[in-house]
């Protein structure tokens, strides 16, 4: 049985940012043409589960989606994991705003003081897309 790790970086900040960076180019090598869908999409393949891409918002230097996947072939089939993303297109990098088991950063943590919290929890939405 495989191992759990939990990674904590001494400077979380810096290493969300290269992970947030990372995590767009790894998008755009996913889906290359991403920043020219202007709706919904589906990507098919024959040996792994659909991918659903939904375009939320599109904006001069954002664009925010939801990817999942169907892991099972039937219509009514659940999507998962629902993965809510802000790609910055200035910056070239992306943020998980939200998973399907977590709620949005200012709605989990409401106190801009607990700026750690905060971090942490950025950091295991992130990370987790990277994975």
């Amino acid at each position: 049985m495989g191992e759990i790790y939990n990674v904590r970086p001494v400077n979380k900040s810096l290493c969300l940012q290269q992970l947030c960076e990372n995590n767009y180019r790894k998008l755009l090598l996913l889906i290359p043409n991403l920043l020219e869908f202007k709706r919904n999409a589906t990507g098919f393949c024959v040996t792994k589960p659909n991918l659903h891409l939904r375009i939320i918002e599109r904006a001069p230097y954002t664009i925010t989606l939801e990817l999942s996947h169907q892991f099972n072939r039937k219509l009514s089939a659940f999507l998962e994991p629902a993965v809510i993303i802000r790609l910055y297109l200035d910056a070239r990098l992306i943020e998980v705003l939200r998973d399907h088991e977590r709620t949005h950063v200012n709605q989990a943590i409401t106190d801009p003081g607990l700026s750690k919290e905060i971090m942490d929890y950025k950091w295991t939405l992130n990370y987790f897309l990277d994975k």
